[in-house]
This record gives C-alpha cells, sequence and structure tokens, in this order.
C-alpha cells in the first residue's frame, strides 16, 4: 500500500459550486450515524469521503491531514478528501481485506440526491467483489458466521452457523464450550470466520466479555443483531429455495439441532441470499463436525506463524508463505488456506495426500509437466460464481473455454504415471476427469464456445459472437461488409478523380463526430480546392488536415452506422443466451475446480518438499493412542529457507513413559523456542499431507496444538501480560486432552520469582498427572528439572504413560575470555547453570553493570539454602548453580566440616581476648581450605 501514499501529490481536485456544496451537506448530515462505516461517493472521475471518514483516510493512507480540503464554510463545513480510482481500489482491499473493523458503502447521485448503490463488510464483500479482484486474486474465501450462545452455570452451550458466499455453502454445528470458548475459538479459525453475528441482548455479563475477546483474539470483526433476527419461523421453507435438492433431508438436518438453526436464520437474513434469485437452488448445506480437523486456537496460528502477517520480513517467514507454490490462479491459494487451518485426523485420508505427494516427488517430470498445465488454469470458482450471478461478459466465458482445453493435457500427463500409487491417481483423478470432460459435460461446453465464440478475433483482444453462429447475426455481417465494399471503392473513384494517390494522400477516417470521412493534409489541399468547394462538403480544417465527404459517403456511412447499431444489439442478445447456457455447467465447473485445486495444492507440497537444499522425508503416520511422535534430524521449514540461517537440525523424541514430557532449559538465543516450535510445525504439516523437514519422521496423530509462547499484553482490553499468559494458560489445562500437543516456553515470568516457579510447578505436575499430553516445556526455572526424577502416584496395577525427561541446548563458554558460543543442539539432560549475564555482555551492556550483575549472582547464590543442596532429588540434577558432586566427595567433605564445627565449637572462646580468638578461627579456616583442595564440595564454601 506503501507505493499508494505518493498519489496524495497529485489528489484529485474536488469541484462543487456553492449550491452544490449545501445540497450535499445538507444530505450528508442526515445520514444515520455508523461509526464503523466509511462511505465514498462516487464523483464520476474520482471518489470523496467526508467527515470524521475523510480524516480516518488521510491519517491512515496519506499520513498527513494536509490531504483534507474544506467544503463549504463556517459551522456548516466538512472536512472532506479526494480519492483516485486506484487509491479507491486500495482503500477497499486494505479495509474489507486485510482489517476487520470497518464496513464499507459506496454512494452515487449529485447535489443532495444520492443513493446507496454498494455496500460491503469483511464477511460479506457483496458488491464490492469486481473492485476487489480485477487486478488481484483472490486469496481467502471470506465467511460470515452466526453464534448463538445458551450460557449455563457450568458451561455454556454454543449454536453456530456460516455462509461461505464464495462457495455457496451453509453450515450448521453445535457444541458445549468452557468459559474460555476453546471450541468456538478453534471453529472460527478452522472456517477463516471474518466477521460474527450475535444477538444484542447477550447483554455484557462476563461469559459475554470472555466471548468478545474470544472474537477479537482470531480478528474478527463482531456485528451485533437483535435476538429477534434469530429465528427459525420459515427457515426451512427459506433453505428450501436455496438448496439443491429435495427439502427433506434439509428438514432433517435442521431438526437435529437445538440453538443452531436460529443462527442460521439470523445469517439469510443479513446476507439477503433470498433477494437473489440466482442463489436459488444453487447453495448446499452440512453439518460442520469439530473433530473431523485438528483444533487450532489463534494463539497457535500466531506462535507457529501459519498464516502471513503484514510484519513479515519476506514471503517465507510464514508456513503459509513457505508452502504456497499454486500455480493455478487463486483456487489452490484459497484451498491451501483452508487446509492450513483445518488439518486432518484421519489417518487413512493424511496417508492418501503424502501417497500422491510422494508420487510427484519421485516422478520429477511429472510433477513439472502438470505445474505448466496448471499455470494455464483461470480461477474457475471466481468465474462459475460471477457466472451464477449473471455478472459475466465473453471474455470469462472464454477463459473457462482456455481453461477447459487444457485438462486433456493433464489428463494425458496423469495416464503416462505407472508407479506404484497409479490406482489411486486412477480413482482420485482420472475417473472423475474422464466423467467430467465427456459428451455430455465438458466437452459440450467446448462445443458451444467453438461454434459460438470468434476465436479468430482473440489475438486482436476482441471477444465477439461468430457470425455463423446465428442467421441474422450472418445476415447483418453479409451487410456490414458489403458496405464496408462499397464504401472503400467509392474511396478508390474519389482519389481517382481527384488524381490523389489512395491512402498516401487521400486517407479514409471514421470518427465518432462524422462517421466516415476523406482526410487530405493541408499540403494538398491547394491542388484540389477548386472541387473540394464545388464537389464536395468540407467538415473542418485542422492542423493534421481537411475533413471532407459528400452526398455518398455520408449515405453509405449512415447506412453502415445503422446495421453496426443492429449487429451489435444482436451480439449482445446472443452474449447474453451464451452465458445463461454457460451457467447451465456449473455443477461441472464446480467439480472440476475442486480436482483442480486439490492437485494444485499437493503438487505445490511435492515441489517445496523436492526444491529445498535438505530435501523433506514423508512421515509415518499412526493413529492418536498408538506410537509416539519421533522427528530425527527436524529444521523449522521458516527459519531454515531464511538466506542467512545455516540451520543446526536436532531430535525430537517424545516417548510414552519415557519424554513425553520434556523440560528443555538453556541460555536465551539458545534455540529453546526454534526448536519447541518446529516440532509444533512439523505436526501441522504432516496432518495436512506434507512432507516434513526431517531426516525422518514418526507422528502419532493430534487433536489439537496448545502454544503458549511469547509474552504479549491487550492493553486496550485491561489485560497485562501476565493475566495474558494466565488466561492462555488456563484455556491448555481446560481444553487439551492427552491427545493433544502443547508447547509452552517461558511460563510464570511475569510474577515473583517463587510465585512464578509455583506456578510453573503446580501446572507442570497437572499436565504429567492429569492431561498427559506429549508436551514441550521451555523454561529457565532451573530447579522445574527436577520433576523428572519424581514418579507420579500411580497404584501398583496402574501402568504408568507419561514420562518427563530433561533436555538442554547447549552453549560453550571459553574459560579463559567467559566468552558464550551457541551451538544449537539439544541434547539430554538438564543444564547446569545460567548464562543470562553473557547474554547481557552479547548485547554490549556497559562492563560495570556486567560486573555488578556478577557480584549480584554470587551474593545471591551464597544465601542459597543448603537444604536445597542435601535434597536426593537435587543430588541427581544439581542446584540451580551449584556444581554437580559424586556421593563420596559429598561423604568426605561432609566429615571434615563436622571436625571443623567440632574444632570451633571447642574452643574457650570466653577466656580469650578478641585478637587470639581471631588467629585461632583463622588457623581453623585454613586447614579446612587446605583440605578443601581436593574436596569440590567443600570448595564452595570459599
Amino acid at each position: 500500500m506503501e507505493g499508494n501514499f505518493e498519489e496524495q501529490s497529485k489528489l484529485p481536485e474536488l469541484k462543487l459550486d456553492a449550491k452544490q456544496a449545501q445540497g450535499f451537506i445538507s444530505f450528508f448530515k442526515k445520514l444515520p450515524n455508523d461509526p464503523r462505516a466509511v462511505r465514498f461517493f462516487d464523483r464520476r472521475d474520482y471518489y470523496t469521503a467526508h467527515g470524521e471518514n475523510a480524516t480516518f483516510i488521510a491519517k491512515t493512507y496519506y499520513h498527513t491531514t494536509t490531504a483534507l480540503r474544506q467544503l463549504g464554510s463556517g459551522s456548516n463545513a466538512l472536512s472532506s478528501v479526494s480519492v483516485s480510482k486506484n487509491m479507491f481500489e486500495t482503500i477497499a482491499r486494505d479495509l474489507l481485506l486485510e482489517r476487520t473493523d470497518h464496513t464499507l458503502e459506496l454512494y452515487e447521485g449529485s447535489g443532495s440526491n444520492w443513493r446507496l448503490v454498494k455496500s460491503g463488510t469483511p464477511g460479506n464483500l457483496g458488491s464490492f467483489e469486481d473492485v476487489l479482484f480485477a487486478n488481484n486474486e483472490m486469496q481467502d474465501s471470506p465467511v460470515v458466521v452466526a453464534l448463538s450462545p445458551y450460557f449455563r452455570e457450568n458451561g455454556c452451550t454454543i449454536g453456530i452457523s456460516y455462509i461461505d458466499l464464495t462457495k455457496r455453502v451453509l453450515g450448521l454445528a453445535e457444541f458445549l464450550d468452557d468459559s474460555h470458548f476453546t471450541n468456538t475459538e478453534s471453529t472460527l479459525v478452522a472456517l477463516g470466520c471474518k466477521e460474527c453475528l450475535l444477538p444484542i441482548e447477550s447483554g455484557k455479563s462476563n461469559e459475554s466479555r470472555n466471548l468478545h475477546d474470544a472474537l477479537t483474539r482470531c480478528g474478527v470483526m463482531l456485528t451485533e443483531r437483535k435476538k429477534t433476527e434469530f429465528k427459525t419461523r420459515d427457515l426451512v421453507e427459506d433453505l428450501g429455495r436455496l438448496v439443491k435438492g429435495s427439502k427433506e433431508p434439509v428438514r432433517d438436518l435442521v431438526s437435529a439441532f437445538e440453538f443452531a438453526p436460529g443462527a442460521l436464520g439470523a445469517l439469510l437474513s443479513y446476507a439477503e441470499l433470498l433477494a437473489d434469485e440466482s442463489n436459488y437452488g444453487n447453495y448446499t448445506i452440512c453439518r460442520y463436525n469439530l473433530d473431523s480437523y485438528m483444533r487450532l486456537d489463534s494463539t497457535a496460528m500466531r506462535a507457529l506463524n501459519v498464516m502471513e502477517s503484514k510484519t513479515d520480513a519476506n514471503k517465507n517467514f510464514s508456513l503459509f508463505g513457505l508452502m504456497n507454490r499454486t500455480c493455478t490462479a487463486g483456487m489452490g491459494k484459497r484451498l491451501l488456506h483452508m487446509w492450513l487451518k483445518q488439518p486432518l485426523l484421519d489417518v487413512k485420508e493424511i496417508n492418501s495426500r503424502l501417497d500422491l505427494v510422494q508420487a510427484f516427488v519421485e516422478d520429477t517430470a511429472l510433477r513439472q509437466d502438470l505445474r505448466q498445465h496448471l499455470k494455464r488454469i483461470s480461477d474457475i470458482e471466481r468465474l462459475m460464481h460471477n457466472l451464477e450471478k449473471k455478472r459475466v461478459g465473453l471474455q470469462h466465458i472464454v477463459k473457462l473455454y482456455q481453461s477447459s482445453i487444457r485438462l486433456p493435457y493433464i489428463k494425458s500427463a496423469l495416464e503416462h504415471y505407472d508407479g506404484q500409487f497409479s490406482s489411486l491417481i486412477k480413482n482420485r483423478y482420472l475417473d472423475p476427469l474422464e466423467f467430467w470432460t465427456d459428451d455430455d459435460h465438458l466437452n459440450k461446453f467446448i462445443g458451444l464456445v467453438e461454434t459460438s465464440v470468434d476465436l479468430d478475433q482473440l489475438e486482436n483482444g476482441e471477444y465477439m459472437i461468430s457470425s455463423s453462429y446465428d442467421p441474422a447475426l450472418s445476415a447483418l455481417k453479409d451487410e456490414q461488409e458489403s458496405l464496408e465494399r462499397q464504401i472503400h471503392n467509392l474511396h478508390k473513384q474519389t482519389a481517382n478523380d481527384l488524381d490523389l494517390p489512395i491512402d498516401k494522400a487521400l486517407k479514409l477516417d471514421k470518427s465518432t463526430q462524422f462517421g466516415h470521412v476523406f482526410r487530405i493534409t493541408k499540403k494538398e489541399e491547394p491542388k484540389i480546392r477548386k472541387k473540394l468547394t464545388t464537389q464536395f462538403i468540407v467538415l473542418e480544417t485542422r492542423k493534421d488536415g481537411v475533413k471532407f465527404t459528400n452526398t455518398k459517403l455520408k449515405k453509405l456511412g449512415d447506412q453502415y452506422q445503422k446495421i453496426l447499431e443492429e449487429y451489435k444489439n444482436c451480439q449482445k442478445e446472443l452474449v447474453n443466451r451464451v452465458v445463461q447456457t454457460a451457467a447451465t455447467f456449473c455443477e461441472v465447473f464446480g467439480s472440476l475446480a475442486g480436482l483442480l485445486s486439490e492437485l494444485d495444492v499437493l503438487l505445490s507440497f511435492a515441489d517445496l518438499a523436492s526444491s529445498c537444499p535438505t530435501p523433506y522425508t514423508r512421515p509415518d503416520i499412526t493413529p492418536a493412542d498408538e506410537g509416539d511422535i519421533i522427528l530425527e534430524g527436524s529444521r523449522h521449514p521458516c527459519v531454515e529457507a531464511q538466506d542467512w540461517v545455516n540451520f543446526i537440525p536436532n531430535d525430537c523424541k517424545l516417548v510414552r513413559g519415557k519424554s513425553w514430557f520434556q523440560i528443555i532449559t538453556g541460555p536465551n538465543m539458545g534455540g529453546k523456542s526454534t526448536f519447541i516450535r518446529q516440532v509444533g510445525v512439523n505436526i501441522l504439516m504432516a496432518q495436512v499431507g506434507s512432507f516434513v523437514p526431517c531426516d525422518k519422521a514418526s507422528i502419532s496423530v493430534r487433536d489439537c496444538i496448545f502454544a503458549r509462547v511469547g509474552a504479549g499484553d491487550c492493553q486496550l482490553r485491561g489485560v497485562s501480560t501476565f493475566m495474558q499468559e494466565m488466561l492462555e494458560t488456563a484455556s491448555i489445562l481446560k481444553g487439551a486432552t492427552d491427545k493433544s500437543l502443547i508447547i509452552i516456553d517461558e511460563l510464570g515470568r511475569g510474577t515473583s520469582t517463587y510465585d512464578g516457579f509455583g506456578l510453573a510447578w503446580a501446572i507442570c505436575e497437572h499436565l504429567v498427572e492429569v492431561i498427559k499430553a506429549p508436551t514441550l516445556f521451555a523454561t529457565h526455572f532451573h530447579e522445574l528439572t527436577a520433576l523428572a526424577r519424581e514418579t507420579p502416584n500411580h497404584e501398583p496395577h496402574e501402568k504408568q504413560t507419561v514420562g518427563v525427561a530433561n533436555y538442554h541446548v547447549s552453549a560453550h563458554i571459553d574459560s579463559a575470555s567467559r566468552k558464550l558460543t551457541m551451538l544449537y543442539k539439544v541434547e539430554p539432560g538438564a543444564c547446569d547453570q545460567s548464562f543470562g549475564i553473557h547474554v547481557a555482555e552479547f548485547a554490549n551492556f556497559p562492563e560495570s553493570v556486567v560486573t555488578l550483575a556478577r557480584e549480584k549472582a554470587a551474593e545471591l547464590e551464597d544465601f542459597s539454602p543448603t537444604a536445597t543442596i542435601m535434597n536426593d532429588a537435587q543430588k541427581e540434577v544439581g542446584s540451580k548453580r551449584k556444581r554437580e558432586c559424586d556421593q563420596d566427595d559429598m561423604s568426605r567433605g561432609a566429615a571434615r566440616a563436622h571436625q571443623f564445627l567440632k574444632e570451633f565449637s571447642d574452643l574457650p572462646l570466653d577466656k580469650m581476648d578478641l585478637k587470639q580468638a581471631l588467629q585461632q578461627v583463622n588457623k581453623l579456616k585454613d586447614e579446612l581450605q587446605k583440605d578443601a583442595v581436593n574436596c569440590s564440595w567443600l570448595q564452595q564454601f570459599f
């Protein structure tokens, strides 16, 4: 968008006289107040916005208020800003596709007489689609959701319905939810929801606030509607008109829900589906099953960088950006968007996708061939959508035709594949392609276009109906050509009469003002001036020459113009007829669009897996209650794709009963966060059906990924960093099951050390003993590593299913220079020290600050209770900063310390003066220090 800010220097000028300005101001002030609406007024060559909208546009898009102009004067003045057509398109794209806090309205008219002609919201792009996607692909299908919450004492039942206006799909679901609305949030993420309707009478209770917070986290626009709109009256009849097929299955589906039908009623009314007859019989309705896909909430999506963000430095910063190597115009991107939000749980279906990816990885020629053909495929879904809405011209039909004639090549390429997955390719692609491209389906459409459209004219950029398609059109074409010949002969005859070379001196022009005319240069005019004044009518004399005509040319020109108008009208009628016929092929194109976009995404996965410097590998997938999660030589796909990174792979072995719960310690910047996130990303990629960046991978399917990473606050909602951390953790404790994957990075840092450690310990114990989900817990609380030595309380006959293991990211400290070097390797065992002060040195802290920090750290270590050293658990893993000692060393040291204390207590201090007492104590201390040379346990006291 940045490039468009230059437009401020060449803003269109707002030209209105005093009367027009006064009329407009009076109209504008009568408009209802809607803080979300951004209103534009079409002034034919440019657009304007006024009042608060003008200030918003000036500040947001021009970054200055100098773009504002005043309309009218005095107290009646109105702030205004003018916007060019290009800038309007940019603002519309930002408001409806990027942001979720405004609606858009466009008015047409003049003076005080204006009417609303277009309106759109982030969920219902409506009539702005032609503006938004005229020069850009549609990357995502916006979905509008309506929620009907029913609050109970111990939770809440959510009735949900949604509409995908691009794919023309209606959906219903109903489920129980907790106070954090975990299920609602993951459903909104999975559906790609942009806007949500809620009943306005939900009140401002605590539950409502939590629900509003969940919508905010998902970046969803909240639209409140009257509770009376959430009704089910006439719903089945209305759906009967919209949905294909008979009414009975629709009635059965709706009657299975208690609250969702009311939400669907509100949606139908809001989206005004029944007002547009082109929707009738074109929608499908389905039950949305929450358990069909892995659940991902907005926090997990952000933590794993699944979707693109405006702040990404390059496209490989996000998983979508990295994996998006699709070739079709828009369809593949939208399907990839959906797949990344809806990873699969069905092992069979995951393996089916992986089989196809493997086939394309192994057969490079097939992959490249198919990708070349897919690059020629238009956005069939969008074209079909516009075709059903009758918003298309002949060029759109031609685009569908050009995509259709590529299909035999795609089919032929797939037929040549003879690898181990040939039967799968036959069932999944070849058989459906064979069916949809036969003479009763696609070939019929191809035949229609080839007969009706003049394909030879396409090279000239003209989209016309072929004259041979209709006898009336053919007769008009013949008449047009006959007149053209007569005009040409007259041109020749006139050139001979005037004794001028044809085309060089005497030219034949066609202008909108005069129609067919003769033209000569001013240089030639004196030679024929006499004949010109007696035999011809001079029309105009200009620098480029003299234009003239005669009665014959005028008569022929008028006839030609009349025939041309008739020809154009006949063309228009025939185009409408062809469009109507083409619209009957929507089912064919709908099925083909699904096949081609799926093929496009799987080829994209295969291309990514093959083209990376270190190729990806196929993961072995096991059901959720079987197998372990083993990633050997795993890498983070987005990090390794950055130019400046030489990525060091790591193994992750989450083994039931041994290392199902892993505590990872180590220095800041040592790679803990990257490691735990890459495990989540690898599992997500596998369940989407992609190969993974590992040497070898075996993955037990996860029903949900929970992530608690990074510190972020929501001060606008009065939520501090620590509160946000606790809310995210609470949703994990309430929503996770033993089939989930949990990723926690630095928990409990936003409060005092003891509180934070207490919370972290309690949460770990709960995850280990109650939830039992595979967990990666990165922490700086080194004391937590003692959990690995504690055995959860199990009954004697009960098998222990969770094992706690310690891992650390390694770092090397040079003993001479004290310089810290990160090794980025994850190794078994706990980290034996902290590296915070070394990292401060990295950040170029002043030397005095670093020195003082070391002294303070040493002081605090001296005060740490020695009792903890004697704790059995701590003997194994070491105190936070104490060196490990073996058992013999501690026994010898303890005996010598006991002797020192006995000798000290035997001193007759009451009979000595101060000088004598100090001499004796120093002597005892020196002897102890000599003995401590060979005892590391004693050395800690000096």
